[in-house]
């Protein structure tokens, strides 16, 4: 059978190549956000279609999945009803139908995963499933019970990620899951990459914390110190808590549930009691009095109260702190300079990636002052937004209605928002995965800026370099498993520039990344 990709579709060679692969093996793609990982997956779809097969392909959200959709209508010769998107929104006893019928399928994991369990699938019925945004796969999440009936199934499977993680046991059982054979893995720097990768300027901009705010951060970093003794003292947490994070947190409190000792219940409303006072120093740190304010006005607002709350509302150093950012007249400096970046940079377009609700809120009204600045908040529905209300942001930033979207971690995957000029991160991530799809929201079509507001000697440096060390770590890593041979270092390629205002962080880019074909023997 003659292929069904419409003929005004252009494949670059790596995409080819990457292509050929996938074809023949369970393959892991990893591809740089911009550079075209939908056009492989049509390619190898293509393959499967074209000898009768038909093809399931996975979104991780309702809106992603009707993105995917769209395209394919648009680029397969098929009918209408050939190329079908499936949603929790649908009926199940419409989707049963759907499944028999259709030869493109572009689904969230959840439904499928609900039409598997309830036999609305025959999942031998499809010769290919590709899981996007493959990074997902660890855990209870659908995508590993997917995989797993894939296997049972004898379905081949293809997976795609600009960012599989950091942590080699993490890429391994994603790579398990999914049954991965060979791994096409690409950076910025590849021979047959590097001439379609726009230039990235990188630039660091850093801020004093005041000494009001100083003050507040100083006084809840001794409380903080003082409860992590405890945990210190059991053996679950280090001494140095410095900028203690809330990813070794989050990774204590299952111990603390899974213990059986009558200490348990003590150690969870302690640990409740760090955890408030850590998440409130970074708010004080990285966004200023009002967003820290605003926490404790909803703390203590709750209906009922546990007695780590009690505490801590009751706690003299809290209420003195409260008070003092309470009165005060000064904004968070970054404020300041985010309007100041924005104003210097009139007439293109940015995303500014902010990580709360309430600070979203102040971002959008203080842009909105500027004089031929136009900003629209773009979040999720945990803020009450619908699907149907982001893709109607989303159409009229394309349309140029906006120039600034003032967007939580919604914007960061796989939403196709148009490319822009600049992307502003309010304050960093520790995650190499955010920090990548983020930076992978411009320099697509054209060169593109990545700005990073860094407050001296808090969080924000430390999450910027977290984030760093892990993608530095991920390429290693990734590279590592080709068991091939290691591209010479100082080759030219197209690293990201990265500059700084006043002292910044050194040059820190990696040379010669490894590429993989097939790393099983």
């Amino acid at each position: 059978m003659a292929s069904l990709l419409k003929t005004e579709l252009a494949p670059r060679d790596y995409q080819l190549a990457i292509a050929e692969t996938a074809k023949n093996k369970n393959t892991l793609v990893v591809l740089p956000t911009g550079l075209g990982k939908t056009l492989v997956a049509m390619l190898v779809m293509d393959a499967f279609l074209s000898k009768g097969g038909r093809c399931v392909f996975l979104a991780p959200t309702k809106p992603l999945a009707e993105q995917h959709h769209k395209t394919f209508k648009t680029n397969f010769a098929l009918g209408e009803e050939e190329v079908a998107l499936l949603t929790g929104a649908i009926p199940a006893k419409k989707r049963a139908a759907v499944w028999k019928t259709a030869k493109i399928v572009s689904a969230t994991p959840q439904t499928m995963e609900n039409d598997l369990k309830g036999r609305r699938v025959e999942l031998s019925a499809y010769s290919l499933v590709i899981f996007d945004e493959a990074h997902r796969t660890v855990g209870k999440y659908a995508y590993t019970y997917v995989a797993r009936k894939c296997a049972e199934a004898g379905t081949r499977t293809m997976a795609l990620t600009a960012s599989p993680g950091s942590r080699r046991d993490k890429i391994e059982e994603i790579m398990k899951t999914l049954g991965i054979d060979a791994a096409e893995i690409r950076s910025e720097q590849d021979d047959d990459v590097k001439e379609y990768v726009q230039p990235l300027e990188t630039k660091w901009i850093e801020v004093e914390l005041p000494p009001e705010f100083r003050r507040i951060c100083n006084e809840l970093g001794d409380m903080i110190s003082e409860r992590t003794k405890y945990f210190t003292k059991l053996g679950l947490l280090p001494s140095h808590t410095k900028h203690l994070g809330k990813r070794k947190l989050l990774e204590l409190r299952p111990r603390l549930v899974r213990a059986t000792g009558g200490w348990k219940y003590m150690a969870l409303s302690r640990y409740a009691e760090l955890f408030n006072l850590v998440h409130a120093q970074e708010l004080i740190e990285t966004q200023g009095a009002g967003t820290f304010v605003e926490f404790f006005k909803k703390m203590g607002a709750r209906e009922t109260k546990s007695k780590a709350v009690v505490r801590i509302l009751g706690n003299e150093t809290i209420r003195r702190a409260i008070t003092i950012a309470s009165a005060s007249q000064i904004d968070h400096p970054k404020i300041g300079k985010l309007l100041e970046v924005v104003e210097q940079r009139k007439g293109k377009t940015f995303i500014v990636f902010v990580q709360y609700r309430v600070q979203i809120k102040r971002v959008v009204e203080e842009l909105n002052r500027l004089e031929g600045i136009r900003a629209i908040r773009f979040v999720g529905k945990r803020e009450g937004v619908s699907a149907q209300e982001q893709k109607e942001t989303i159409e009229k930033f394309r349309a140029g209605e906006f120039n600034v979207l003032v967007a939580s971690s919604i914007g960061e995957e796989g939403l196709d928002i148009p490319s822009v000029d600049c992307v502003i991160f309010y304050e960093p991530v520790p995650s190499e995965i955010r920090m990548i799809q983020r930076r992978g929201r411009t320099a697509r079509a054209k060169a593109g800026e990545v700005i990073f507001l860094i407050t001296k000697d808090t969080r924000d440096e430390a999450y910027y370099w977290v984030a760093k060390h892990r993608e530095k770590q991920m390429k290693h890593i990734i590279g590592s498993m080709s068991g091939g041979k290691q591209k010479k270092e100082g080759r030219k390629g197209r690293e990201p520039e990265e500059k700084t205002e006043k002292h910044g962080p050194a040059q820190e880019h990696g040379r010669g990344q490894r590429k993989i074909t097939d790393f099983f023997s």
